[in-house]
């Protein structure tokens, strides 16, 4: 049976897909449907042409995501013991507002009334010191029953050790409440961080469940898969029961999709940026994706394996306004899809970086997704004049500045992620995609000093394009803290080979008989310190005076300095991987075609007449020096004065800066 392949990712402006037939591929984008995401997918099905038999659909999902952001999940019990019912509450005492003796405070996740606590004691050394009785577990029954949630989080101390008495509790719940053990979602130490992480997963694991089998319902015949933040795959069926490893399910596929796409440029070392309609999300690619384990969504820290981003409220939807002391500032508000900014014509009014793009004439009104969707210039105009008068500046001045403040917030974002790390940003290029990246790129790279940037083919699809070159796959960790210098061979592998076997086992179905690829790697720290560095290793070589030595090189990179104290383990992890979808990426022709512009447009400060090329006709080793313009179905990039475009054989834009 011949399978076409379908990568969707659903933003909070666009709807976008990839297809992929086995031979070529086809781009398409669509107004997202927030109240129901998967109308857009079925949607952007029809106007492709598609049918959902012998379609394998791969899906970065928002609704996780959103559900945890606007605080629309599912009403959720919490169960622990005793004693320890406000930790969730309390969490680590960090005020956000350090002087502010009057903070607001803050809804909890879990109200009070909801969280339970069981009178059951597991020692730090995993010895039960006082066992679940036949009572407890009837009154939490009863409980449950009288209060009737749609979900419960079950977080025992040190239930990483042992499960039983988690397992035991779950048993007394009725079998249509969704229940998420701690033990099975995160086993490792920091019952606040585990405890919330397991929360979150009952928290929107339902609203997951019942998406999903709307959209496997509605696309019937299609095999259904979702994107994990941490970079793989899952399939649909037990995507609802792992959903708080879905909450940076987007992003990671665009991230997927640069490391691809720029790795056949040859270019391993990128400072990503994938700026869409509603906000930047900011990475480091350092020949691999880099996961960490100390992410937050929202107030909430999630401490399973998600890719290490920094995400601002940045996008081509971001909203310009005036403060009380007339100041301009630019986001984190967005206008969305609905009513989306003002030149989109479907009722918007408040100018966005969109509009100010458009009255500087860097996006072209009748080429906006290939003529499928035309910008009103006289609406943008208005918006953009509303903030003019308050400024007491020029429209196209008063764009600039909105411009300019975007672009400086996304400067400061790419900081985080590298100067802030002790990483010099030049030593990268940077990869800007998104639908609204190529407008910025070199303005960006100009303000961080980098030399060379790419924008990649597909770059306004990019995350969509990364589902289809995603692996399905599981990412396991357990904590065992001890020395690493009195740490035993055998045992630690033994550790490995235990989660390991987990992971094959619920990935059964998934691998469908092919061999997986297994990584290994151990959390280390100094003995005293707080936080982990993740150091790789080998199975089959366990030498602990080399993983030893690797950390102190990594501690030194990152902090400036490394001590000769004992190394001390804390958490071992296990990355288990299929194997890659078939997808190939065409090249695009090398035979030399017109190197005439499509058309000439003026830009507000630029002198004299601006080329616009459509990038759909440039031929491999094409250059272009800027200022010009490129435009495509799914983005616009600008490449400014004093810099040279080159495109590749992949049709990436190589982007050089010139002076």
């Amino acid at each position: 049976m011949t399978l076409s392949w379908l990568g969707v990712d659903t933003g909070g402006t666009f709807t976008d897909f990839v297809f992929f037939n086995g031979e070529s591929i086809k781009i398409h984008k669509v107004l997202s449907t927030p109240s129901a995401p998967e109308k857009a997918i079925l949607q952007g099905i029809r106007e492709l042409g598609l049918t959902a038999k012998k379609l394998r659909l791969i899906h970065g999902s928002t609704v996780a995501t959103n559900a945890v952001l606007e605080g629309k999940g599912v009403r959720t019990a919490y169960i622990t013991n005793t004693g320890f019912a406000d930790v969730l509450q309390i969490g680590r005492q960090a005020r956000a507002e350090l002087y502010n003796l009057q903070p607001q405070i803050k809804p909890a996740l879990i109200p009070s009334d909801l969280c339970l606590e069981v009178d059951t004691r597991l020692s730090a050394e995993g010895v039960l010191t006082k066992p679940l009785s036949q009572n407890d577990l009837q009154r939490i029954g009863q409980q449950i029953d009288q209060l009737k949630p749609q979900a419960v989080a079950i977080n025992l101390l040190f239930s990483f050790l042992d499960d039983a008495q988690e397992k035991q509790i779950a048993s007394v719940i009725a079998d249509d409440i969704f229940v998420s053990r701690s033990s099975d979602v995160l086993a490792e130490y920091k019952e606040y961080e585990r405890g919330m992480t397991t929360c979150l997963n009952a928290y929107v694991g339902p609203l997951m469940q019942g998406y999903l089998q709307r959209l496997e319902k509605a696309a019937q015949g299609a095999a259904v898969s979702v994107m994990q933040s941490a970079g793989g795959t899952i399939s649909a069926q037990h995507a609802g029961q792992h959903a708080v490893h879905l909450l940076l399910s987007g992003p990671a596929g665009g991230l997927k999709g640069a490391q691809y796409v720029a790795g056949l440029s040859g270019f391993k070392h990128l400072l990503s940026f994938d700026m869409g309609g509603t906000s930047t999300d900011v990475a480091l690619i350092d020949e691999d994706i880099s996961l960490t384990s100390e992410a937050q969504i929202g107030d909430y820290p999630v401490a399973v394996p998600m890719v290490d981003m920094h995400t601002i409220g940045a996008g081509g939807g971001s909203i310009a306004r005036v403060d009380a002391g007339g100041m301009l500032l630019v986001g984190p508000e967005s206008a969305g899809a609905d009513p989306g900014p003002a030149c989109y014509g479907q009722g918007g009014r408040q100018a966005t970086v969109t509009d100010a793009n458009l009255v500087l004439g860097r996006l072209q009104p009748a080429a906006f997704l290939g003529g499928d969707m035309s910008l009103d210039v006289a609406a943008a105009r208005t918006a953009v004049g509303l903030i003019a008068n308050q400024l007491g500046m020029g429209v196209e001045q008063t764009a600039e500045g909105i411009i300019q403040l975007a672009n400086e917030h996304m400067v400061r974002a790419l900081r985080v992620m590298s100067v802030q790390r002790g990483i010099d940003p030049a030593e990268f290029v940077l990869a800007s995609f998104g639908g609204a990246g190529g407008l910025h790129v070199c303005a960006l790279a100009e303000a961080l000093e980098v030399k060379r940037a790419i924008v990649p083919i597909h770059a306004g699809v990019l995350s969509a394009l990364g589902m289809l070159v995603a692996a399905p796959s599981r990412e396991l960790s357990r904590t065992i803290t001890q020395l690493l210098s009195v740490s035993d061979v055998a045992q630690m592998k033994q550790y490995f080979l235990a989660l390991e076997q987990k992971a094959l086992e619920d990935m059964r179905d998934e691998l469908a008989g092919k061999k997986p690829t297994t990584l290994y790697s151990l959390d280390l720290r100094y003995k005293g310190q707080s936080f982990t560095l993740n150091i790789s290793c080998a199975i089959d070589d366990l030498d602990f005076a080399q993983i030893a030595q690797k950390f102190n090189q990594k501690h030194k990179q990152r902090y400036g300095h490394a001590l000769n104290i004992p190394v001390e383990l804390v958490n071992i992890r296990v990355s288990v991987r299929g194997e890659m979808p078939p997808f190939k990426l065409p090249a695009i022709s090398n035979t030399d075609s017109a190197d005439l512009p499509a058309d000439q447009v003026t830009l507000y400060g630029v002198a004299g007449k601006v080329n616009v090329y459509r990038r759909a006709e440039m031929y491999s080793e094409q250059s272009i020096a800027g200022p010009a313009l490129i435009i495509e179905k799914v983005s616009t990039t600008y490449v400014a004065k004093d810099w040279l475009c080159r495109v590749d054989n992949w049709g990436n834009l190589i982007l050089d800066a010139n002076r």
